[in-house]
């Protein structure tokens, strides 16, 4: 089965971006690879930033584990950075419980929306059980 392996995400500042990236996920960027600054998560796929003036905002979401939540919620919270409960900004200063899990919602300097989830995704009907 193929694996993704990297993304490229166009930003305004790729070392802003992925510095921002990095320090709510409690990791380092990458040394920058060609025009490239990459953050890699922990199956190996790289977030590779690359300048660039034509920025569309995107979705990107990150399954990490109830530790991992704790610390880059309380970097989000440190940093000042607004989130909010669900994807619509609904629920400001609130995080959510889908599937019996925390998630939370938040923008990077480009706009980005970056979510993290501490459980995978399940069927829609059981959102709000």
């Amino acid at each position: 089965m193929p694996a993704l392996n990297h993304i490229i995400i166009p930003a305004k500042d790729k070392d802003a971006s992925a510095t921002f990236l990095a320090g709510i996920l409690g990791v380092q960027p990458q040394p920058q690879w060609g025009p490239f600054r990459p953050v890699q998560t922990s199956n190996g796929v790289t977030l590779d930033f690359v300048d660039s003036k034509d920025v569309r905002t995107q979705h990107y979401a990150f399954l990490v584990d109830d530790q991992e939540f704790d610390a880059s919620f309380a970097r989000i919270q440190k940093a000042g950075v607004a989130y909010f409960a669900d994807h619509d900004k609904s629920g400001p200063g609130e995080i959510n419980h889908h599937w019996g899990g925390r998630g939370v919602y938040f923008e990077d300097p480009n706009g980005h929306l970056l979510e993290l989830i501490t459980k995978p995704y399940g069927n829609a009907s059981e959102i709000h059980p």
